[in-house]
């Protein structure tokens, strides 16, 4: 009878450590990116913002946690073709007008959960920390054997980014840029 017993309990440990442990899969830095889009009157801007650390924790179809480090240091420019003027907005984007990229050097992504929602599509839901300010995002990707792809777009007026937005500032004509910008991931794992 006590080797039965010993026998369910063991069997009952295997079932169940998946679900409170989970499957904890490292992004690899090196096959990931991030490419930004920000727009304004009359046009865009993108560019590259590097990952520097990444993992999601899956348990059963579902992911239970995740966190994603971005170096905000590493933003760049990608459209403009002359070297002056993409240095002069890179570093106006790291300056205090935007990112404030010397008191905050990284942006955070904490996921709370991912629900599958059809064959590879899942629904993330997590906070966004950019400034030191932490938001609610929920975004989608899909899952391409060990990489998934998708897209957060961003409020930037919600992380205290001020420069030329029409929810702080009133009468900026052709000078608007629009609050919303776009993160376009691809984010491989080991």
């Amino acid at each position: 009878m006590k080797k039965f017993l010993t026998l369910i309990l063991a069997a009952g440990l295997l079932v169940t450590t998946p679900a409170i442990y989970g499957q904890k899969s490292e992004m690899k830095v090196s096959d990931s990116k991030i490419v930004w889009t920000g727009k304004k009157v009359g046009g865009s801007h993108t560019g590259h913002i590097k990952l520097l650390s990444g993992y999601l924790e899956k348990s059963g179809e579902a992911f239970v946690d995740g966190k994603f480090v971005a170096d905000m240091t590493s933003i760049s420019n990608t459209d403009i073709d002359d070297s002056d003027t993409r240095a002069k907005l890179v570093g106006h984007l790291k300056s205090d007008d935007f990112f404030s990229v010397d008191e905050y050097p990284n942006a955070t992504l904490v996921i709370e959960k991912g629900e599958k929602l059809a064959d590879n599509t899942y629904k993330f839901t997590g906070k966004l920390t950019i400034k030191g300010n932490t938001n609610p995002v929920s975004f989608e990707a899909r899952a391409d054997g060990e990489t998934f792809k998708g897209k957060l777009t961003v409020d930037r007026a919600k992380y205290n980014v001020r420069y030329g937005s029409g929810s702080f500032f009133d009468n900026l004509g052709d000078n608007l840029i629009y609050d919303d910008f776009d993160l376009d991931f691809e984010v491989t794992f080991e």
